[in-house]
């Protein structure tokens, strides 16, 4: 058995698990409608004007690229054109730097909900989301005209991504030219695991520009190896921030925070690590398999060595420190879509715990809500490549 991108298959671990089609199908809505369309205690986004809308960051009241490029692939993988194209609009709109000299090509990371810039820089995870959300919606649905030549937009971010800094481009590209590695920002020379996206890249050497198509080629492969160095031996987990290396990034941060532990961003990873498995793997039935390790691993450490204390804070060897996950429901997605690689013990305790736990409310429920999400399109078989 192969990945989904050669054999067309996305598996519904819902299904296997016994769950009815039907109620499958009506979570997976439901949940949307409610991100979406809900009361304002429930939703995270918001319609402006006739043509345009946005994702809220509730956690900090701002609208993020992160957010933005989130809703837009939901709303890609849900054939909601029109709330695809309000989001679209609005990043395209606020977003995007047109003239900023080293920023050009780039999207301010967050606006004020008015459409003010509140920062200049880019955050890459969010480039690399709209790109694929783009490429999606040119597949699924065909390109338009202006911004709304999906195809043509996503050639260019991605071309901006590899060439800022050469002559007449200035700036900084978003991945590092020697070792393919995406970087946390464009400026500085460490990285963010859960930035790394294999099984995007992959389709990025498909659709990008022809002569940006063995880099990404390069940059999946350099991922994958970046990942399996990333993520503890034992444990599964990554941290927060590392150095190109893998090693977590041990510097001080402003606000005496710290950024080699497993929180918050770090949740990310295991789902990646899963949905490149589900994707691009080419023989599911290997039992070396590294995705498959770090995925038991990941799950065995939550629901065994720390099942007492399942919204923690972690060292990435697994000690736990002092405090409270900000983020418990996204632990509990990412541990559930884990499960598409996973191969223990573990995978249906997570999957049923998931479809057990509601979406969050109150201030923080944006970042919870969108890997809540993501986690039941996976694991529904509704996270699909367009081709």
């Amino acid at each position: 058995m192969t990945g989904a991108y050669y054999n067309k298959e996305y598996r519904n671990v819902f299904l296997e698990l016994g769950y009815p089609e039907k109620e499958i199908k009506d979570k997976v809505e439901q949940t949307f409608n409610t991100m979406f369309f809900g009361s304002d205690d429930e939703r995270i986004y918001h319609e402006v004007g006739d043509d345009m809308g946005y994702i809220v960051d509730t956690g900090n009241n701002d609208v993020r690229s992160e957010g933005m490029s989130y809703g837009m692939m939901m709303c890609v993988q849900m054939d909601k054109k029109e709330e695809f194209d309000r989001l679209w609009k609005w990043a395209r709109t606020y977003m995007y730097h047109e003239e900023h000299s080293d920023q050009k090509g780039y999207f301010a990371w967050s606006c004020e909900l008015n459409g003010e810039k509140r920062f200049q820089g880019a955050a890459p995870d969010g480039e690399e989301y709209f790109v694929m959300a783009l490429f999606f919606a040119a597949k699924r649905w065909g390109n338009g005209e202006g911004i709304f030549n999906y195809e043509a937009q996503a050639q260019q971010i991605l071309h901006d991504c590899v060439h800022k800094g050469e002559k007449g481009n200035p700036g900084y590209p978003m991945w590092d030219p020697k070792t393919k590695l995406i970087k946390f920002t464009a400026e500085l020379p460490f990285t963010d695991p859960s930035y790394h996206i294999p099984h995007f890249y992959e389709l990025y050497a498909l659709w990008s520009r022809e002569e940006d198509r063995e880099f990404w080629k390069e940059a999946a492969k350099a991922s994958r190896a970046y990942l399996k160095r990333a993520c503890n031996s034992v444990t599964g987990l990554s941290p927060e921030y590392s150095e190109m290396d893998g090693n977590p990034l041990v510097k001080s941060w402003p606000g005496d925070y710290r950024r080699d532990l497993y929180y918050s961003d770090s949740y990310r990873t295991i789902a990646n690590i899963a949905m490149d498995y589900a994707w691009f793997t080419q023989d599911m039935n290997r039992e070396d398999d590294w995705h498959c390790e770090i995925a038991d691993k990941l799950q065995y450490f939550f629901c065994n060595t720390a099942k007492h204390c399942q919204d923690g804070i972690y060292e990435i060897d697994g000690r736990i420190i002092p405090g409270k996950a900000l983020h418990p429901v996204a632990i509990i997605a990412t541990n559930a879509q884990a499960s598409l690689a996973a191969k223990g013990p573990y995978r249906e305790e997570c999957v049923r715990k998931l479809w057990e736990t509601p979406l969050r409310t109150g201030d923080r429920r944006y970042y919870d809500n969108c890997l809540y999400f993501f986690a039941l399109l996976a694991l529904s078989g509704n996270y699909r490549i367009y081709m």
